[in-house]
């Protein structure tokens, strides 16, 4: 039994680190998609006001560089800890019931997500057949929601890693 405890956190352990260069590059793109957001913002007021010429598309770009930012820094986030928890009842448990807790908050967690993933890949198909694209500058949406679904599926590793480690918490003495 000992062998497959050690073989259940090295597999943990090795899927963790992996799927943590993942979101490194990942975040990468949402700063990339930051800077994006604000070097099109500070073109876009100074060539109204100075030049008396906007950049076009820019309301488009920015929100569409906004939905990048946000959606490709949220594994990072999670995997970083700098989500929301609320801890103060759970701390009292005892070890095997604070794992259980885990086991099911990180099973809820992978589950959302997954449902996410799928949802947004069946409605990036949508898009993709419906030729939808933004209002201004007539960018096609469709890639954005793949990648979207795409910076999602770490989330869903992150979990699954969460929910196998507190699993085998549960079940050590």
């Amino acid at each position: 039994m000992r062998e497959g405890r050690t073989y259940g956190m090295s597999f943990t352990a090795t899927v963790d680190k992996y799927n943590r260069e993942v979101i490194n590059w990942l975040e990468w793109v949402g700063v990339i998609a930051l800077l994006t957001m604000m070097v099109i913002t500070c073109a876009d007021v100074m060539g109204a006001k100075i030049l008396l010429r906007p950049v076009f598309g820019s309301i488009d770009i920015v929100t569409l560089a906004q939905v990048v930012a946000v959606a490709f820094a949220a594994a990072s986030g999670l995997v970083l800890g700098r989500h929301i928890s609320v801890e103060f009842f759970v701390v009292l448990l005892p070890k095997r019931a604070q794992a259980a807790v885990a086991v099911i908050i990180s099973l809820m967690g992978l589950l959302l997500f997954s449902l996410i993933v799928w949802r947004l890949s069946v409605y990036a198909h949508y898009m993709y057949t419906g030729t939808e694209v933004s209002a201004t500058a007539r960018i096609p949406l469709y890639p954005f929601a793949y990648g979207i679904a795409f910076a999602c599926i770490p989330v869903c590793v992150a979990f699954f890693v969460d929910l196998l480690k507190a699993a085998i918490r549960i079940t050590e003495k």
